[in-house]
């Protein structure tokens, strides 16, 4: 591990004052510190922000802010966010372990890079670590790889649960930079790998995560979250589902949806979404809003099956939730 320096500010001005190039914030460390650890990530300055920003916010608005450096089994345990936005618990309960929930921060799982067994490996090929190399995922073991939004120089998926039910709920990342502050929706946070997969958000240099902001949702409470992975615990997303459903005689009126597991990003369905408002709250619905969805859908040799397994689980939660509002 390469030798650095460590800093601890009291608050987001003093933090960015420490922030340079070679600089990185650390919240909880459960994914920074094992980067450090395989020589991945090898930053000269630690600028840690965990003791920044922990409040859960519930407004008179139906509107929650979190805190980036709140927990996040503080954030599934919050009572208004199990109210309001159940997929958003239930998303970060399926994350991981309660050890790791009890120290990783709402902030460091948004900027959380990918699990993909090529990118930890140092001694085989990877565009995101070492861009030009090339992607030994392509031809390789890529079962967990993404189906859309992939290209040619990588294929890795983001892994955070948390992130897949804040892209369904609109949720806006506040920022606060060398420039000043700003506010992003999180679905324009990360980016597709495109040519250059080591660029993995749109954060300026510096940026810092001050909190997220979830905007009120009428139908809010009739969501839920599904993951499908190889074991039930401690394994990343095959497939996950975040859905909210708005059913009024038997027509969807709204809904929300994401996809985990699929995508270098959370993936925001609306395509699906926008064959579902105003149809029938049938299977028939349903099949043709996860059809539309997954039309650009592309495997590999190991991760083809993972098409049909987004098709079908799509289809399951929207027909559980529509049973529910029934």
């Amino acid at each position: 591990m390469t030798p650095f320096t460590y800093q601890r500010p009291d608050n987001a001005a003093a933090a960015l004052q420490w922030a340079g190039v070679a600089s990185r914030y650390l919240g909880g460390g459960t994914n920074l510190v094992d980067l450090m650890r395989e020589n991945i990530e090898s930053p000269q300055s630690l600028v840690d922000v965990s003791g920044l920003s922990k409040d859960i916010d519930a407004r008179a608005d139906g509107s929650v802010w979190i805190g980036a450096a709140a927990s996040n089994s503080a954030v599934a345990a919050n009572p208004a966010v199990r109210e309001r936005f159940p997929l958003l618990a239930r998303a970060i309960l399926a994350g991981a372990s309660g050890q790791i929930r009890n120290m990783a921060t709402v902030g460091g799982n948004i900027l959380q890079r990918t699990r993909c067994q090529y990118f930890y490996d140092q001694s085989t090929r990877c565009n995101k670590r070492a861009p030009g190399s090339g992607c030994d995922a392509v031809d390789g073991f890529n079962r967990i790889h993404a189906i859309l939004g992939a290209s040619a120089a990588c294929i890795a998926t983001h892994p955070s649960d948390m992130c897949v039910a804040l892209a369904a709920l609109d949720a806006v990342v506040h920022l606060q930079g060398p420039a000043g502050e700003r506010k992003l929706a999180l679905v324009d946070l990360h980016r597709l790998p495109g040519g250059e997969p080591q660029i993995e958000h749109v954060l300026e240099p510096g940026e810092l995560i001050v909190g997220v902001e979830i905007p009120s949702l009428a139908f809010g409470a009739q969501s839920t979250y599904r993951k499908v992975r190889d074991r039930a615990s401690y394994a990343f997303a095959l497939v996950s589902v975040a859905a909210a459903l708005q059913v009024e005689g038997g027509v969807v009126k709204d809904v929300r949806l994401a996809l985990g597991g699929v995508a270098a990003k959370p993936w925001r369905a609306w395509k699906a979404e926008d064959v579902l408002r105003g149809a029938p709250a049938t299977e028939t619905t349903f099949r043709a809003a996860a059809e539309a969805e997954l039309a650009g859908a592309a495997g590999l040799r190991d991760n083809t099956f993972k098409i049909d397994l987004a098709r079908r689980t799509l289809v399951a939660v929207l027909g559980s939730l529509a049973g529910e509002n029934a």
